[in-house]
This record gives structure tokens, sequence and C-alpha cells, in this order.
């Protein structure tokens, strides 16, 4: 058991005096409202987005990759919003602005590159789970949530970088439980900061409880089969599929299938990493 570092640092203390990390990404509330308001159209949301060039260049590329494998190429915003709908549209603004803001960490992350290309792959691989449990929930809502579920540890690094560091260096070079070596060392962990952080941007109550229920599962919660694919496809990430574990957390689905999710997810990663993460 390590000892308390900072027994007095609370989670709140994280996000006081940094304006830009709890300011909210501006557009996709933007989006949000001109969803909600009845007299607006589809025009209307496509024509926020169509004010940033770059982001609806971006948009498209995605709607055209191998993520929706649509058998047609979109050429415009409002068509791409007719095809996959508003939601999904605002889900992946959701997805680039958020890595935009975390581009550069200042507070030294070991490799923003490979934070994003973890979390892309969990993404997809959640993505892929939705689609074959037929789940209740969209999978571009399923696909967001795994790859903000970490995002937790970006706050930490931004914020107390030479702890963060410390919890790095103690889990790499030993059998420590991360989570463990978090709540030992700070008293709270990253996946709790992560939750905090959505809640302050006012994130979708879904994004909030996969974060929140990622490493702490409450099977009450309408929310518990999202928070149980996040959690599985964050397991795949992590294991090389030949082992025999696998079957303890997925035990619902063949071994045939779940390579073949596994081996799409990563075909997905192949061709859309760079359209997500230009940088």
């Amino acid at each position: 058991m390590l000892p308390p570092t900072f027994s007095n640092l609370i989670i709140s203390d994280l996000f006081k005096g940094d304006l830009q990390l709890t300011s909210p990404p501006s557009i996709y509330f933007e989006l949000q409202k001109t969803i909600e308001n009845p007299d607006k159209s589809i025009s209307d949301v496509g024509f926020i987005i169509e004010q940033d060039q770059a982001l609806s260049i971006r948009m498209l590329k995605i709607v055209n990759s191998a993520f929706f494998g649509l058998p047609q190429p979109i050429a415009s915003i409002k068509r791409a919003i007719s095809i996959i709908g508003v939601q999904s549209l605002q889900h992946l603004v959701l997805a680039t602005v958020v890595i935009d803001k975390f581009s550069s960490m200042p507070g030294g992350l070991p490799s923003i590159h490979d934070f994003w290309a973890r979390s892309l792959r969990c993404a997809l691989i959640s993505k892929e789970l939705c689609l074959y449990r037929n789940s209740k929930f969209d999978f571009e809502e399923i696909f967001i949530c795994g790859l903000l579920h970490d995002i937790g540890q970006l706050v930490f690094y931004r914020r107390i970088p030479e702890l963060a560091r410390q919890i790095g260096l103690l889990v790499e070079a030993s059998s420590l439980d991360e989570v463990d070596t978090e709540n030992n060392i700070l008293g709270f962990n990253h996946y709790q900061a992560g939750t905090e952080l959505a809640k302050l941007w006012k994130l979708p109550e879904i994004i909030i409880a996969t974060i929140s229920q990622h490493n702490n599962p409450d099977h009450t919660s309408q929310f518990a089969g999202a928070a149980s694919i996040i959690a599985t496809a964050n397991y795949l990430c992590k294991m090389d599929l030949d082992n025999s574990y696998s079957n303890s957390i997925c035990n619902d689905i063949p071994q045939n299938v779940l390579t073949g999710i596994v081996e799409e997810a990563e075909n997905q990663f192949e061709a859309v990493f760079s359209l997500f993460y230009p940088g």
C-alpha cells in the first residue's frame, strides 16, 4: 500500500484557475441549442458547421471514410446530416473538438499521439461491439463514450504532471493496478476526474455515466449496458486475443467473431486515425 502523497488534494482543485480546461467545446453546444430549437432546421445545423471550413472538410472526410462505410460519397454537410442524422454528426464534432482541445499538453504527457491512438482503438471496438450486440444505444454515442473514457488522465497530466508521471512509472515498473495506485497517491482516480470534467462541460448523461461506471459498475443504471461495452472494449485493447482470459469477459461472443470485431476496428483505425487526430 502506497501512502497518500497529497492528502489535501481534492478533485475540484484540478479545475481551479484553468478556464481553457473548464470551458466546454463551444461549437458542440451551439449545435445542441440549434438541434433542440423547434424553429431551426437541418440547414441551420449545417450552416454552423460550414462556418468552420476546416471542421466542415474534416467532417466530410470522416463521413466518407471506413467509419461509416457508405456506398456513395457525400459532398455536403447538409447531405451528410440527412444520411447519418444530426445527433451522429454532433457526436463526431464533439470527438474532433475534444481531441483538438487536448492536442498539446504542456504538462508533459509522454505521448498525446499514443493516448489518442489507444482511445480511438477503444472507441472503434466499442462501436463494433455495439453493432454486434444490437445495442439499444446508437453506435456513434457508444463511440464517443469509448473515445473519452480515459479523459481524466489528460486532466492529471495537465494539472498535476509530476504526480501523473510518478503514477505512470509505478504502474509501468510493477504489477500495481493503475486505479489503485491513483487512489493511494491522490485519494481519487482518473475516472472520477474525467466524470467531473464531463459534468463541468455538461456532456450527455451517457458519457458521464460510462466514465464514472468504468471502474465502478452500477448494474441498476440505465447506462449499465453502455458502460459494459466500453469496459469490454478497453479490456480487449490491452490484451492478445489468443489469451484465454478473453473468454471471461466476452463469453457471449464466439472467439472467431471476437477476432473479427477487433480486426474490423483495426482496419477502420488505419483508415481514420489521421482524420480524428490530424496532429
